[in-house]
């Protein structure tokens, strides 16, 4: 999927985060993110940007602290080339979830060699027959851009979040590690 946007908004009356996804291709994917599954998935997505960021051959740091100040220089170079002020494009899309968003109730992410985040989206709150998901595949400057939204789309919702730190120390853990499941 080539991502075209990417939106995160409070949304007062479901007291959740929708997070929208436009693709090149024309197609909208919308999804309900609890406040408590936010909350259990930030840090690792926080945790997932630093390791991307370690991936990059042109750029080896040794210890933790050196990679989070990279990882922290990243973000703030993201931040100032990225685009957050043209409106999220929604005209007649092509809706492969369908109308509604789907409740996320699990994630998935897998952090692959080539330096590329696999997140899965996943509502398993009905039957096997009526689960649906979203896969994502997102490089370090989208991520960086994502949770940059999540971040203010947080502040609006006034959900009084413990603060995350942009860029935690990155920690010697294994591929296997590095790929949490979440359920709601």
């Amino acid at each position: 999927m080539n991502i075209h946007q990417l939106s995160v908004n409070y949304e007062d009356r479901q007291d959740r985060l929708l997070l929208r996804v436009n693709t090149q291709g024309g197609q909208e994917y919308r999804l309900w993110l609890t406040r408590r599954l936010t909350g259990r998935l930030l840090p690792h997505l926080q945790t997932c940007v630093v390791q991307l960021e370690a991936l990059n051959p042109q750029v080896m740091v040794s210890d933790a602290s050196a990679q989070q100040m990279l990882t922290e220089l990243q973000r703030e170079t993201f931040l100032q080339k990225a685009d957050f002020q043209t409106p999220f494009t929604s005209q007649d899309p092509t809706l492969p979830l369908g109308q509604d968003p789907i409740l996320v109730t699990d994630v998935q992410l897998n952090l692959q060699n080539n330096g590329t985040l696999n997140v899965v989206f996943q509502d398993k709150s009905g039957n096997d027959a009526t689960q649906r998901s979203c896969q994502l595949g997102l490089q370090s400057a989208l991520l960086h851009g994502l949770l940059h939204l999540i971040d203010q789309a947080l502040q609006h919702a006034n959900w009084r979040m413990e603060p995350l730190p942009h860029a935690p120390a990155a920690q010697d853990k294994g591929l296997e590690e590095t790929r949490p499941a979440y359920t709601h």
